[in-house]
């Protein structure tokens, strides 16, 4: 029987993972609201509390509708574990010409390796979050990510890194409902957040500056430098790598006579090379850092939807192994702005079936 399993849900003081706290506890569980405390002290006196899932305004939340629901609530601080695989790895990544994806990363190593950790510490069986992807643990005996029953809304893509013992360890609740129903469940169960607004931006990044927040960091401003065309001609200066990124259009502040995109980024010689949309494409797409969901490896004689972005639509390709953790991933038809440090995510239909870092 349910109530005899334990689930530490973590809850970010937003709807989402209320309703799936709520869900839980209506399905027998013993239940428990965990808020992980990851902002960095210095980044409080930069923002606002209400930041995002970073903000003390979240912890006051989540506790809030813990006393509607009638569960315990607790703060864990897991605020060194975010610095290193979250917000250096985001810096790091700016500074080397690639663009990184804190979500995933947290995803992986604070959401769920952190927190499960702690949770089954202290006697949890499952911990669960608000995402809007599914679980389904499959014939073959693998645990799979499943897309969301609202494409709309639709997570899978951010969690694809995930490993196999942490899979079998969550549920994801909300994953069968449709963004309305989630919040209508919110009001009918007199949940406080139920008309709070979703976070959008980078949670620990105020105001969606990035490249500020890097140079406040580290202390430095990004070294300006040359923009170059496809053939090394000089064609004006940059403010500095961490300002741009694969496929930007708007900001260069080009003159050229015909639409510029940035094609690639060499820290290097600080270059960034501008192009023309067809200099944007890219047939094939090289990843590493290889993750297996829903299968043990990736088959050569199997079509897959492909996104290279979180908002990506998704476009079908083969792909081939070239050595133990290098993918060639080949489009039907060619992919603009091919980013790397981004994740390049495979589905076999509405499975994760696993995906790598952009090369």
């Amino acid at each position: 029987m349910n109530e005899h399993k334990t689930v530490v849900v973590g809850m970010s003081g937003g709807v989402d993972s209320s309703v799936a706290a709520y869900l839980l506890k209506e399905q027998g569980y013993c239940v428990i609201g965990v808020t992980m405390q990851i902002w960095q002290e210095e980044a409080l006196q930069k923002q606002e509390s209400e930041a995002g899932c970073c903000g003390l305004g979240a912890v006051e939340d989540a506790r809030r509708v813990a006393q509607v629901l009638d569960i315990p609530h607790y703060v864990m601080n897991f605020k060194h574990d975010f610095k290193i695989h979250v917000i250096d790895y985001f810096i790091n990544e700016y500074r080397a010409g690639r663009t990184p994806n804190p979500c995933i990363a947290c995803n992986r190593y604070v959401k769920w390796e952190s927190l499960l950790k702690r949770s089954m510490e202290i006697g949890a069986d499952y911990i669960a979050t608000g995402h809007y992807a599914r679980i389904r643990h499959m014939n073959n005996g693998r645990y799979a990510v499943e897309k969301s029953v609202t494409a709309r809304k639709d997570q899978s893509y951010a969690l694809y890194n995930l490993t196999q013992e942490q899979l079998a360890r969550t549920m994801m609740p909300i994953g069968e409902y449709e963004k309305d129903r989630v919040r209508k469940i919110a009001d009918e169960a007199g949940l406080p957040v139920a008309h709070k607004p979703d976070s959008m931006e980078i949670c620990f990044v105020p105001e969606g500056d990035y490249a500020s927040y890097i140079e406040e960091t580290v202390g430095m401003k990004s070294k300006p430098g040359d923009f170059v065309d496809m053939q090394g001609h000089v064609l004006g200066r940059h403010r500095g790598i961490i300002h741009y990124t694969v496929g930007q259009r708007k900001g260069l502040n080009l003159a050229l006579g015909y639409p510029a995109f940035v094609v690639r980024i060499k820290p290097e010689t600080n270059e960034i090379v501008i192009g023309q949309l067809e200099d944007n494409l890219s047939e094939k797409v090289y990843i590493s850092h290889v993750n297996y969901i829903s299968e043990q490896s990736f088959s050569e004689h199997k079509t897959y939807l492909a996104k290279i972005r979180y908002n990506h639509e998704g476009s079908h390709c083969t792909v081939r192994r070239l050595e133990d953790d290098l993918y060639e991933c080949i489009f039907i038809k060619p992919q603009r702005a091919v980013t790397p440090g981004q994740a390049l995510v495979l589905y076999d239909g509405s499975l994760v079936a696993g995906g790598g870092t952009i090369l």
